[in-house]
């Protein structure tokens, strides 16, 4: 015998991180609880620091990926300097089809 009690779900809400209470027979949020708001600026120079190096950081990921991207041309051309010269050596021959074995 099924029982009558209610059943509620708790999830957390992806977009805003709120936590959300669903009733599991009608599928609707019952109430949600908000997510606590972060604390208030207490030291300005140290935010400022925090703040300055985070933008350090951020340059130099773009940095490193801007030279990624600047050897993946001869990285590139290297591969297919390789594989071109694979294919010279290699000799050509028609390829085989199902009927022909």
């Amino acid at each position: 015998m099924p029982s009558k009690e209610p059943q509620t779900f708790r999830v957390q809400c992806p977009c805003c991180q709120s936590e959300l209470v669903i009733d599991g027979q009608t599928q609707s949020v019952l109430h949600h609880v908000p997510v606590k708001a972060a604390p208030p600026i207490t030291d300005l120079a140290a935010e400022v620091s925090r703040l300055r190096t985070a933008s350090a950081e951020r340059e130099q990921v773009f940095q490193r990926s801007l030279e990624a991207e600047r050897s993946r041309e001869e990285r590139m051309d290297r591969k297919f300097d390789e594989l071109l010269r694979r294919a010279k050596q290699t000799p050509s021959s028609k390829p085989l089809k199902d009927i022909d074995l």
